[in-house]
């Protein structure tokens, strides 16, 4: 098959369905034989349509007869991938995006509704020649936001009450950019003055990133990692560089005992062995060992012997109690600071399910702060920005466990720039351009 348009149809269906947008992506390209422009086309609609779904429905609700519940579910996606287009994807002429459409219409057996579709996208395209904007907004203000920039109300609610409206728009706006790819180099393997030169030489766009001394972005047409200079040689990562923070506030030291209580996937578990210089020892535990596999992988790749693995719940592991120097629980949670990147998880999340992570991180926390000697360090991080998630679970921590206090970062290091008057370490995507997290660094006194 080789129709970009069709491709994206099929991969936005099983989404639909319940799959998770980049499997349903990887499925329809793994075997599909088109072009690397045809490919990113194929990528930028699907997870371009998830991401602005609730929007793409009010503008079905304000120009079908039907509301977008209503439409059969695959003419939905239909309308999706046309509207999707109109609106956001400027390199496409309104015409082509109408003739594709109303023949997938046609394709996928919804041949007597051409004149459907062909009617909601040209009222779409006559109301944007008249008056400008065709997305008739509500009143109240969370609404708003939600509907223009396709956000579930709790979410906007949220950030609301911690930002301000002018500075959640302008996250929600961060949110809706295509993500960047960072490298962590890996200090054991290369400079980064080499890798960056190595990057420049294959025609690479590459930037340093503020604060982070180990992070590199890439940016424009970057083609297959595994094809960039110094995968193979071990010079680099992929990490987020808001989540290269979280083992520099840990501060591992060589010969130490470390433990990642949330190792998987694993990138800052060898961050961590990286920065021990691989001497000591850094446990990795998950109770999923399919979620390991991507750890064991890069343990290979990054050819690291100080790693090991144990697979099993970090809520009940008393053996490793009071065993270690440092430990870091990167705590299950609710993604809210990568959702830019997780185009589907915007969707899947609720405040029934936050309450339920909230609560896990809270007995994760309590089970992890007994694997760490007297006077050592624990590092809590989450990928959120949700206080309930965050300070409402660190605060009762030190509530319950008197002997801990917040641990602020040395003012040398680069997680400084990010330190709040409490202590603890916010990291903002659309002040610092980086993913939303939330890290505190907790010491525990020896007496």
């Amino acid at each position: 098959m080789s129709n970009p348009r069709q491709l994206a149809f099929l991969a936005l269906r099983d989404v639909h369905r319940g799959a998770f947008s980049d499997v349903a992506l990887d499925k329809v390209l793994r075997n599909a034989d088109i072009t690397s422009a045809d490919k990113s086309l194929v990528t930028e609609l699907v997870y371009g349509s998830v991401r602005r779904l609730l929007t793409l429905d009010a503008l079905i609700d304000q120009l079908g007869k039907k509301r977008a519940d209503k439409q059969p579910p695959d003419l939905r996606t239909i309308l999706h991938l046309g509207l999707y287009q109109l609106r956001y994807l400027d390199h496409i002429p309104d015409s082509a995006a109408v003739n594709t459409t109303v023949e997938l219409t046609k394709e996928n057996g919804f041949s007597g509704l051409r004149g459907v579709v062909n009617g909601i996208l040209r009222q779409y395209i006559r109301l944007k020649d008249e008056i400008g904007e065709p997305l008739q907004l509500p009143a109240d203000t969370v609404e708003r936001l939600g509907v223009n920039h396709s956000f579930p109300n709790w979410i906007i609610q949220v950030w609301l009450e911690q930002l301000g409206l002018a500075e959640t728009e302008e996250l929600c706006i961060w949110m809706n950019r295509s993500p960047t790819i960072d490298l962590r180099v890996n200090p054991l393997r290369a400079k980064v003055e080499e890798v960056e030169a190595a990057m420049q030489a294959a025609g690479v766009a590459v930037s340093r990133v503020p604060y982070l001394p180990q992070a590199l972005r890439l940016s424009g047409t970057i083609g297959a990692i595994q094809k960039l200079p110094g995968f193979k040689q071990a010079w680099w990562t992929v990490q987020d560089s808001s989540a290269q923070l979280c083992a520099i506030l840990l501060e591992p030291l060589p010969g130490e005992v470390v433990i990642d209580a949330c190792a998987a996937p694993g990138g800052k578990t060898t961050q961590i062995a990286e920065l021990m210089a691989d001497k000591g020892t850094v446990w990795a535990c998950d109770r999923a060992a399919s979620r390991l596999k991507k750890l064991q992988e890069n343990i290979q790749r990054l050819n690291l012997q100080s790693i090991k693995i144990y697979i099993g719940d970090s809520r009940d592991s008393p053996q490793f109690n009071q065993s270690a120097s440092r430990v870091l629980l990167d705590a299950p949670c609710s993604g809210l600071g990568t959702l830019h990147r997780r185009a589907d998880a915007r969707w899947r999340q609720t405040p029934a399910t936050v309450r339920e992570l909230s609560t896990l991180q809270g007995q994760l926390l309590d089970q992890v702060a007994t694997w760490v000697k007297p006077g050592g360090i624990l590092v809590y991080a989450t990928c959120t920005l949700n206080q309930m998630e965050n300070e409402d679970v660190i605060i009762p921590f030190l509530e319950r466990h008197p002997n801990w206090q917040i641990d602020r970062p040395n003012p040398d290091s680069p997680v400084a720039a990010f330190v709040t008057e409490a202590g603890w370490i916010k990291v903002w995507p659309h002040r610092h351009q980086m993913d939303g997290f939330f890290m505190v660094r907790l010491n525990q006194s020896s007496c």
